[in-house]
């Protein structure tokens, strides 16, 4: 990283981010702006490397597989024939034939 406003801008950004008072997604999104108008940034052939790894320490993938979450979340479907559980329910018909 060679463009020292950038540095400093990072390190106040960080600085709020530590304290919960900014998002690291949104001062991901000003870095970006800050490297689309930076001529010097632009021209930094290490600036992409250096932003994928601070992209990582901020914002990590997620500990539990995409998979294990939708099982976790779904609900239990109902049928026609069973209760939640299994068990089989009958209409008021059968039960007044019964």
């Amino acid at each position: 990283m060679q463009c020292n406003h950038l540095i400093r801008l990072m390190k106040d950004w960080y600085h709020h981010v530590q304290e919960e008072t900014m998002a690291p997604a949104r001062m991901l999104q000003f870095v970006d702006r800050h490297i689309a108008d930076c001529e010097e940034c632009r021209q930094d052939p290490d600036l992409g490397r250096e932003m994928e790894k601070i992209r990582e320490v901020l914002l990590p993938e997620t500990k539990i597989p995409k998979s294990k979450r939708e099982l976790q979340s779904a609900t239990p479907e109902i049928s026609p024939e069973g209760d939640v559980n299994g068990n089989t329910t009958q209409s008021a018909e059968e039960l007044k034939s019964a």
